[in-house]
């Protein structure tokens, strides 16, 4: 799967669990495109559709991608920790490169199958 934020492509590591099996198998179909919204100081979040979720208390670090409540999904830019679904992470940055990325202002996702 590719993930970019704002058409800039992102380099994810993906989890193997059946939150992100469910979301292969979606955009296989079609590429999901979301508006995302920053949210607190330390998160973007994005209304996903529901997915299924085996929720753990995590500490998250930035560039976690996770599923929040079944459907949204959530970037994070600064650490948190809550009951979530691992999704995956973007890698390959600094914490102030993701806050460049992510902290300012509101974002578009897209994920697809190449």
């Amino acid at each position: 799967m590719k993930l970019y934020i704002n058409n800039s492509p992102q380099q994810v590591e993906w989890e193997h669990n059946e939150s992100v099996e469910a979301l292969c198998q979606r955009i296989k179909e079609k590429p999901i495109t979301i508006q995302m919204r920053k949210y607190g100081t330390f998160e973007q979040v994005g209304t996903i559709g529901n997915l299924p979720a085996d929720d753990h208390y995590i500490s998250t670090l930035p560039g976690d991608i996770i599923l929040y409540n079944h459907n949204q999904i959530v970037i994070f830019y600064d650490e948190h920790a809550y009951h979530y679904t691992r999704l995956g992470r973007i890698i390959g940055k600094s914490k102030e490169e993701f806050y460049q990325l992510l902290g300012k202002e509101d974002i578009l996702l897209t994920i697809y199958i190449n």
